[in-house]
């Protein structure tokens, strides 16, 4: 498509310049009549945050996502890119993205003035007008607001030239998203500079105070005020803020299991069934629920996307040592995650020294009731008999699929036992054969139908 290259060519092809607020309104208001996803990739929030995220951009509102860490507040912020218009144009050259209708910026207005409807246009995609910062205690004025320029000086320009600015990340994202991410951390002095920017649109810069319209959404994201020690959002900024978003860990195991699915690095090399999937989600929200656990700090949605990559991992290694053609995840990789998971929770001073055996009791929980919810009922007796003359089955997470079967021998009314699991069609393979007798054995020892003995990395089933 065409694109005008200078003010005259834009004029004559109709473009209407709309600020970025009324630009994301109009184009949310667009997908909520077409019915088409407005944040993409956004798990949970259907029904909770997202109605209030949208009256706050459809009111033209800078806001504040509160929440504890994990909860996917950043990915939303990132999302809101796609509500501005795909292509803006801009004065080309310009290091704040002045509109060429509106130039704001000393440079700008100067070259405006010069070259009338001549004035060169450039154009921004949306995903290039983005700006973030994570605020950490070294943050300074310059690097949000700016500062004087020394090599500017230096050219021979005078103090009281405002070309001698460099600007800031705030300014060089005018007509954009800017995101804070965990404000509190940001020294009270360095919010003060927010206060100009987010009510009377301009900047102050050393002994200068210039009169730039910023037409920006700001977004911040934050930690409950309850939880951080580190810092707090002064009041004054606070109350600029049009509206706080309260955000929150997945509510339903279904939205944990989606979550998991969609955020799980996919080519890690093994298959991980679905039922260990839900072993996964069950043990995360186990974890959030324990009074072990010090709730303040939450326990993020990188666990449970991490456990599974774990597990996938624990299959990927057993096939390199055991030759496998095709790796499934099986329970007996599960409980490598407690040892990878351990630093990723906070747990109550009071339970110091018991962080892998609290873990190791959760999961064992969570497969238990997975066992309950896809098996129980289910007539198991084909595989228990295996065991009522003495017998047992020796598995390990280095026992290979086909060797596992092997040990186990014939199971009558194992395609039942697979379907149940959520193994359909086209898993018909020795590793889900496997996972699938694997995760029964485990769960009848969980039932108490079964022992089992734990030698060496060997897993011994028995009577």
């Amino acid at each position: 498509m065409h694109q005008p290259r200078n003010l005259r060519e834009l004029r004559d092809s109709g473009h209407v310049h709309r600020g970025v607020k009324a630009e994301v309104r109009h184009n949310l208001l667009a997908r909520l009549r077409s019915g088409e996803p407005r944040f993409p990739g956004i798990v949970g929030f259907d029904d909770s945050v997202l109605p209030h995220l949208e009256r706050a951009l459809l009111a033209g509102h800078d806001l504040v996502l509160l929440g504890e860490r994990g909860q996917g507040k950043t990915r939303l912020i990132r999302t809101i890119t796609g509500l501005l218009d795909e292509w803006t144009p801009v004065v080309e050259g310009c290091e704040i993205n002045d509109h060429p209708y509106e130039p704001v910026c000393a440079s700008c207005r100067r070259k405006a003035a010069e070259l009338g409807e001549e004035l060169p246009v450039a154009w921004r995609h949306r995903d290039e007008r983005y700006g973030e910062k994570l605020a950490t205690p070294d943050t300074s004025v310059g690097d949000l607001i700016g500062d004087i320029d020394p090599i500017k000086i230096a050219e021979g320009r005078t103090l009281g030239d405002p070309d001698t600015i460099h600007f800031g990340l705030v300014p060089r994202t005018n007509r954009g998203v800017f995101s804070v991410n965990e404000l509190p951390d940001l020294a009270e002095r360095i919010q003060v500079a927010l206060l100009n920017v987010l009510e009377e649109r301009d900047i102050q810069v050393r002994g200068y105070n210039l009169r730039l319209p910023l037409d920006i959404l700001l977004i911040a994201s934050a930690n409950p005020e309850d939880y951080t020690n580190r810092g707090r959002i002064i009041t004054p900024l606070k109350d600029r803020f049009g509206a706080e978003i309260r955000t929150h860990y997945p509510l339903t195991l279904e939205d944990e299991l989606t979550l998991i699915r969609q955020e799980a690095v996919s080519d890690i090399g093994a298959d991980l069934p679905q039922h260990l999937v839900e072993v996964i989600a069950r043990f995360t929200r186990l974890v959030r629920e324990s009074t072990a656990i010090d709730a303040r700090s939450g326990v993020s949605a990188r666990f449970s996307i991490a456990a599974a990559e774990t597990a996938m991992a624990s299959a990927v290694r057993r096939g390199a040592l055991a030759a496998e053609d095709h790796q499934v995840t099986r329970v007996c990789d599960l409980p490598a995650m407690v040892h990878t998971l351990r630093g990723k929770v906070e747990f109550e001073v009071s339970e110091e020294g018991r962080e892998t055996e609290i873990l190791a009791h959760l999961l064992r929980r969570a497969t238990a009731e997975t066992f309950r919810q896809r098996l129980g009922g289910t007539d198991l007796s084909a595989l228990t008999d295996r065991f009522t003359e003495g017998d047992h089955v020796e598995s390990g997470e280095l026992v290979p699929a086909a060797e596992l079967l092997r040990r186990i021998g014939p199971v009558t009314g194992l395609a039942k036992i697979m379907s149940r699991l959520g193994m359909g069609t086209g898993d018909e393979s020795p590793g889900h054969a496997a996972a699938a007798l694997e995760f029964t054995l485990e769960g009848l020892y969980l039932m108490r139908r079964l022992s089992k003995e734990e030698v060496d990395g060997v897993n011994i089933y028995r009577t």
